[in-house]
């Protein structure tokens, strides 16, 4: 991997795991690709990070669904779970393709070089 492609997914990978969005098993997968780099395991781990980013990543019209449903009540509360759907139809009407979230948008960001990051 070029070296300016391994500094930005390393960078985001830590926004990754920082975000209190971020579920387990990315966590997981993230590290498991981050102790890998560089090394003779980085094309393996790279291409299980990858397969963990795109499960995980919540589509836009998931996050809506998610949060107008019984349990996206339950994790944003009543009130909130408004909040999230309307701004879920918000940055879908302004052409979102997945939810805006810290751990979302890391996502998103390294898939956009999926690619570069399989060459």
């Amino acid at each position: 991997m070029e070296k300016e492609i391994l500094t930005f997914v390393e960078e985001k990978t830590r926004e990754l795991m920082a975000a209190p969005s971020c579920c387990a098993e990315l966590k997981a997968a993230a590290q498991a690709w981050l102790d890998a780099a560089g090394t003779a395991k980085e094309q393996e781990e790279t291409k299980k990070y990858i397969a963990e980013l795109e499960a995980d990543i919540m589509p836009v019209d998931g996050l809506i669904g998610f949060a107008e449903s019984e349990a996206g009540a339950q994790v944003f509360g009543p009130e909130k779970t408004k909040e999230v759907a309307a701004h879920g139809r918000e940055i879908k009407a302004a052409g979102a393709k997945y939810c805006d979230c810290p751990a979302c948008a890391a996502a998103e960001a390294i898939l956009a070089k999926k690619d570069q990051m399989l060459a």
